[in-house]
């Protein structure tokens, strides 16, 4: 990562954080020089990045100031989840939303969908071929049921980025993360357990623990800073909880970061009451801000975290491999994803290991956190334009997934209603509780390249929702 953008990163956190206001002079290209000590063309490359993203405006001879009419919405309220244990519902939805065929004149907003058409992926399709084409054919091979050793080197090596000292021997590749995540809550619970999770929450994890039999606690969870330590200390006083399930690196659906003490106090209090932490650090790699995040499992010295990813949403899901570093749960772990789906496909795991030492991913990476970041002031800006004056919504951090809040009251099933019969599709919010909460709140995707067609589509989302509150208040 060149100095330019390390320095347009910070400048850019401190504009979202609120540190320098609409209307307000950022430092001079000296100061700046000055305070960081780099050279005045990297400065200025930094800031011409920032007017790029539009978050700086120059001034003949007066400097660089963050966009007077940069009006952002008021950030989401936390959440008021049930005090109890609860069974997770809302399949039939989540089954709507999955079952829906990607088809020509419908604009997919609710998915959690990558751009996989940039130009960086060429190389991986490339991989791909060439596997496909060898005479020794082992993409055509069962592989040991911990994975590729090849991509679990890559794996290893990647995952100094996020403070962890990872071996090959302590990772299992699996069938995305979700697997991982599945494996992961089978290794450690019984049905009619009780799993914390931050509220709102991935969909995904939950109909796990439906699936499994087990029961959800809901923890509040700030926008910005993540699940609530008070009210999860509370939690593991009052129930027997057997495990955290959380992702607090560019959180889906919220799109925070937890900060780096909080997940220190996190981690304490798992230690301090002697139960397992279930990490989802699928997006992580995608944080704005350089260098990415830490997970909590770089904290772990007692192998309770165990760390779930994938590559579906830095690469492809269509290539449906994911990984998990399962700590001392790896025996149990490993178990779980025998009797599930046995060894993970071959073919994908050398092809997306020859890209990563290829050194083709960290360029990859680069370009879709550019991409994503503008893509959210472009679609957080069309939320102010385009839907009602009082919605407000997320401030990810990372990853391409807005999380949008209505009035108390609205009803997005309906609006999903209208909107399917316009050609758009969104998310519902209802589908990230286990107690069919946020009913109100709608997620979408802006992981895609800007188009008409797609400002269009949320045009209509927010037209949508201004009718349907007026027809209410009547």
């Amino acid at each position: 990562m060149t100095l330019y953008v390390n320095l347009a990163e910070l400048l850019g956190t401190r504009i979202e954080q609120g540190f320098y206001r609409p209307g307000d002079r950022l430092p001079s290209v000296r100061a700046l020089s000055v305070e960081h000590g780099v050279s005045l063309s990297t400065v200025q490359q930094a800031y011409r990045l920032l007017e790029d993203n539009g978050l700086a405006t120059p001034r003949p001879k007066s400097g660089y100031f963050v966009p007077a009419s940069r009006e952002l919405p008021a950030l989401p309220e936390v959440g008021r989840p049930a005090q109890r244990p609860v069974e997770i519902s809302q399949w039939d939805l989540v089954l709507e939303l999955i079952r829906a065929v990607p088809r020509k004149g419908v604009i997919q907003l609710g998915r959690g969908m990558p751009d996989v058409l940039s130009p960086t992926l060429k190389p991986l399709l490339r991989s791909l071929a060439r596997v496909s084409r060898r005479q020794d054919l082992p993409g055509l091979y069962y592989d040991n049921i911990l994975g590729c050793m090849e991509l679990r080197e890559q794996i290893a090596r990647l995952s100094l980025d996020s403070g962890c000292q990872l071996n090959a021997e302590d990772i299992v590749i699996t069938t995305g993360c979700h697997e991982a995540l599945s494996a992961s809550i089978h290794a450690i619970c019984q049905p009619g357990d009780i799993v914390a999770v931050d509220s709102p929450s991935f969909h995904g994890a939950m109909q796990t623990l439906k699936g499994l039999g087990m029961k959800a606690l809901e923890i509040p969870t700030d926008p910005l800073t993540g699940i609530s330590l008070e009210a999860l200390e509370l939690a593991l006083e009052q129930w027997p909880i057997k495990v955290i399930q959380l992702t607090p690196n560019c959180n889906n659906p919220l799109g925070y970061i937890m900060p780096e003490a909080r997940k220190r106090a996190l981690l304490t209090l798992a230690q301090r009451f002697d139960v397992a932490i279930i990490e989802d650090d699928v997006y992580g790699e995608l944080a704005y801000s350089y260098p990415r995040p830490r997970t909590i499992k770089s904290f772990d010295e007692d192998g309770r975290v165990l760390l779930c990813s994938s590559f579906s949403k830095t690469l492809a899901p269509g290539l449906r491999i994911g990984w998990v570093a399962p700590g001392r749960y790896l025996e149990r772990v490993l178990h779980m994803k025998y009797i599930s789906t046995g060894s993970t496909a071959t073919q994908p795991q050398i092809a997306i290991a020859e890209f990563l030492k290829g050194g083709y991913f960290e360029p990859h990476l680069r370009r879709m956190r550019t991409q994503y970041q503008r893509n959210r002031d472009l679609m957080l800006d069309w939320v102010s334009r385009y839907f009602p004056a009082d919605t407000r919504a997320s401030r990810p951090q990372g990853s391409f997934m807005l999380w949008v809040e209505l009035p108390e009251g609205f009803d997005t099933l309906k609006l999903n209603r209208v909107l399917v019969e316009q050609g758009v599709q969104i998310a519902v919010g209802s589908i990230f509780s286990a107690s069919g909460k946020y009913r109100n709140c709608l997620r979408m995707n802006y992981a895609a390249k800007p188009t008409p067609q797609i400002e269009e589509a949320v045009r209509k989302v927010g037209a949508a929702a201004s009718k349907l509150l007026a027809e209410t208040a009547d």
